[in-house]
């Protein structure tokens, strides 16, 4: 009753027009900044820290936050309208949410993104009130060998993303695992890989990478004499998704929500982890898994639901603990101490009337970010209404200045010319391209954890077995992998005559 009183109270404090008024202004914020590639989260809210130094502790945070997690809807738009990814954790959303857009079904994905993310944002945030501390205290087991064996499942869903071929599927992997090596060694610190150019030193741009990939090699693809794309707005009865297609949705809503908060709470994880594994659990899971690639709706439901489970869990550890879960996490926790609140244990004891005022606005900023982008569906889908000729060389415009503005460096755009180049030159191979992507992502934090355990052990490679969850996360992964092949000998099993 404690617990329900405080968060009644953070409800009137988070209610004044004033605070509603920065919850507002924060989620129509985060959404632009979602929709321009290569800003993102983490710079978004940086930049807008020093505009929040004079104002109320409370007002600043709770703006701050609603940027942070409307940002994860913004990328979305773009993902779905343009193929272009406006930051991370939207990459693996242009697999289906552009291909959606081309049968004429933007409306649907958007607004089921919307939803998506209403309710993973929703259930998340119930979980920061309903189990805060029992859960940070869990987030303090997983040491570095259980960080590793949860990566390893998250790599063993190469055989989900794998398509046609695992070979290419392996080779498309490989890929992703070399560039996410360039850069400083996380352990040694020694350079590797740069080729002596000191602008690879903090290793390739992922959001470069994947506009390029995604983007750019989409723009490339087209033959000349070609047509892009047929892509045709939708009209105001396809805005909306059909009974079929909300049906469909709730399953993969249901997993991506479990998948973005289990791994929000882990210090290290990014958005973009928790999406590309609800889209692999969606390869995995789904009963319309063959349609996955092909304008799936669950495609875009898990990802986006995954995504905003994950913002908004992950804020559980800087709550309970004072942990910074991811780099935007990590920027937060700057304007918390700026404001001269210590997140931890004592935010709810010094600080209890602000804290549980902020966590009330993310269950009404969630609303806002609702009812905010439902009903602009419509505008945002008019964007398709552009002659193709001319949209084309606005998004390649788009792409240029979204790739320049990450470090405001021209490297950066050569980095996105070239991995657009490389994209092409996958697609005409039939490579797939979500496998780069996640071993991308994944490639860093596996290193990492592999070579801290090491550490620990002296070497000892017993150390991911002997601890209990690395133990049955590895096991996990290795049944994953070897799935395929028992489904495979099923049918010679039932083929062979027992005659013989």
């Amino acid at each position: 009753m404690d617990t329900l009183n405080e968060l009644l109270n953070g409800f009137a404090a988070a209610m004044t027009w004033q605070n509603l008024l920065f919850a507002f202004l924060g989620c129509l914020l985060g959404t632009i900044i979602g929709v321009l590639p290569g800003i993102g989260p983490v710079a978004g809210v940086a930049l807008l820290i020093p505009l929040t130094l004079n104002m109320d502790a409370t007002g600043a945070i709770i703006m701050l936050c609603a940027i942070f997690y409307g940002t994860a809807y913004g990328g979305t738009i773009t993902s779905v309208l343009l193929n272009t990814p406006g930051e991370a954790a939207s990459a693996i959303t242009t697999i289906d949410g552009y291909a959606m857009t081309k049968i004429g079904k933007a409306g649907a994905a958007l607004t089921i993104a919307a939803v998506g993310s209403f309710v993973g944002g929703t259930i998340a945030t119930l979980g920061l009130v309903a189990a805060a501390k029992p859960l940070g205290e869990l987030g303090l087991l997983v040491g570095p060998p259980e960080f590793f064996a949860l990566m390893v499942v998250g790599i063993s869903l190469l055989v989900a993303l794998a398509g046609k071929s695992m070979v290419k599927a392996v080779i498309s992997g490989a890929l992703g695992l070399l560039i996410s090596m360039v850069g400083i060694d996380p352990v040694a610190g020694a350079p590797r890989f740069t080729f002596g150019m000191d602008r690879l030193l903090d290793g390739v741009s992922f959001v470069a990478v994947i506009v390029g990939v995604f983007g750019l090699s989409e723009l490339l693809s087209y033959r000349k004499g070609d047509q892009p794309a047929a892509v045709h707005a939708p009209n105001l009865r396809s805005l909306l998704p059909t009974g079929k297609e909300w049906l469909r949705s709730a399953p993969a809503m249901a997993r991506g929500t479990g998948i973005g908060f289990g791994l929000g709470l882990i210090p290290g994880m990014t958005g973009s982890v928790s999406s590309l594994l609800s889209y692999g659990a969606e390869k995995k899971f789904s009963r319309n898994r063959h349609q996955l690639g092909k304008g799936a709706i669950e495609g875009v439901a898990g990802p986006e639901t995954a995504n905003n489970a994950h913002a908004n869990a992950a804020l559980i550890p800087l709550f309970t603990l004072g942990i910074p879960a991811s780099p935007t996490i990590a920027v937060l926790m700057g304007a918390f101490l700026q404001q001269g609140l210590t997140p931890g244990p004592t935010l709810f004891t010094e600080n209890s009337e602000i804290a549980w005022a902020i966590i009330a606005s993310l269950f009404i900023g969630n609303l806002i970010l609702l009812l905010l982008n439902v009903p602009l569906v419509g505008l945002w889908t008019s964007i398709l209404r552009v002659p193709s000729s001319i949209l084309t060389a606005l998004i390649l415009l788009f792409m240029v200045i979204g790739a320049y503005t990450i470090n405001f460096s021209v490297f950066d755009v050569f980095v996105m010319i070239g991995f657009g180049l490389l994209g092409l030159a996958l697609r005409h191979l039939d490579i797939p391209l979500a496998p780069m992507v996640l071993t991308l992502v994944l490639g860093p934090l596996m290193e990492r954890s592999l070579r801290e355990s090491l550490e620990i052990s002296q070497g000892d490679f017993s150390i991911f077995t002997s601890r209990p969850i690395s133990a049955v996360l590895i096991g996990l992964g290795l049944l994953i992998v070897f799935s395929p092949l028992l489904k495979l000998r099923k049918p010679k099993a039932l083929n062979e005559d027992p005659e013989t």
